[in-house]
């Protein structure tokens, strides 16, 4: 017998380790460049933003957290994408930065970007963990 994963409060993951794949977490991963889309020119960045966000829900799975969070981190990170193309058509210079950069430039190692139209107090709070997370993510990646 195949023993799950826990978390930290003694609670069952998402699923074992022989069954978590991204496929199963996100599986309209795909569709998000289309869901974010303003314009035609945002699917290509869509691409690449999945592409680099993809490595973290990858993470977040190994992490051994409950379903209800992995579901949570999941709509963030959906989230960030689409504040990302936002933030493209917001800022004409931002058009051109490559969608590792425009990350960088919104996440931090105190939260994310501020949600746009606006959630509540506690949304953002839970929205900025999420992004916190990811900061401490690509900041151990690149160190080492």
């Amino acid at each position: 017998m195949v023993s799950k994963p826990r978390t930290g409060k003694g609670k069952s993951a998402i699923v074992s380790d022989e069954q978590q794949t991204i496929a199963q977490y996100v599986p309209d991963l795909q569709n998000w460049p289309a869901s974010w889309r303003v314009d035609d020119e945002d699917i290509s960045a869509g691409r690449e933003i999945v592409a680099i966000l993809t490595p973290f829900l990858e993470h977040l799975l190994t992490l051994g957290y409950a379903r209800k969070t992995l579901l949570r981190h999941r709509e963030h990170i959906w989230m960030l994408g689409g504040e990302m193309i936002r933030h493209r058509h917001e800022n004409p210079d931002r058009l051109a930065l490559p969608a590792e950069a425009l990350l960088d430039e919104l996440i931090e190692e105190d939260g994310g970007p501020l949600i746009w139209p606006t959630i509540t107090e506690s949304e953002q709070n839970s929205f900025d963990a999420t992004c916190r997370k990811l900061y401490q993510y690509r900041n151990r990646a690149s160190l080492g």
